[in-house]
């Protein structure tokens, strides 16, 4: 099966739970991001890829990740100018996928946690679909349009600007409708959108526009 057909499902060492199993295809391209990798494989799955600098396991697990790889990628965890998430990411980015998904981007560490929805940009930029997924959250970026259709429990719709500013929004299909509105950063206009119906359009006209799907 061609890779264009294809998701890259990135597991990476944030929070995770086993909600990420159920998120995982047959098709899925599976890479393991250093302790996300471990999480397949203790789940039972072998990932396509593994890598990372794996300074968050053991030596034995390590080697279990290794040994259950169907590649396997270590690298220094100094001599290095990217997060284990944005290695993974790249090496997802050169096998041109249909769509990349991360599981476990986010956590506790909020300094990984935006560095990770950093990557929704790159790959706006390179024209390839990504989100982030995780128990509460489907977090994604658009610089156009973007529909949102209902995911069972994740009722609460937010819009948040990732530039100053958002221009030219208009919402069909919410609740609270928007025409050519502007959303500025630091302004929480539009928190808490709820569809009206199975799915809703987002379009904007300039800016970069964080759609982030939630549940309590």
């Amino acid at each position: 099966m061609s890779n264009r057909k294809r998701r890259a499902l990135i597991v990476t060492g944030g929070r995770l739970g086993t909600w990420a199993l159920d998120e995982i295809d047959p098709d899925d391209i599976l890479i393991g991001a250093d302790r996300g990798a471990l999480f397949l494989i203790e789940h039972g799955y072998r990932p396509d890829l593994s890598i990372g600098d794996f300074d968050s396991v053991t030596k034995h697990e390590k080697t279990l990740v290794h040994q259950n790889s169907g590649e396997f990628l270590s690298c220094d965890a100094i001599l290095k100018d990217e997060s284990d998430t944005e290695l993974a990411f790249l090496h997802a980015v050169a096998m041109k996928p249909a769509e990349i998904v991360l599981l476990g981007a986010v956590g506790t560490r909020l300094d990984h946690s935006l560095a990770n929805i950093h990557l929704l940009y790159k790959a706006n930029t390179l024209g390839i679909a990504c989100c982030i997924v995780d128990e509460f959250n489907i977090i994604r970026l658009t610089d156009h349009s973007l529909h949102v259709d209902v995911v069972k429990g994740f009722t609460h719709i937010s819009l948040l600007p990732l530039t100053l500013e958002v221009s030219g929004l208009t919402l069909t299909g919410f609740q609270y409708p928007l025409h050519e509105a502007t959303l500025i950063m630091g302004h929480s206009l539009a928190i808490s959108n709820v569809l009206t119906g199975g799915t809703g359009h987002v379009q904007i006209r300039a800016g970069l526009l964080l759609v982030i799907q939630s549940r309590d």
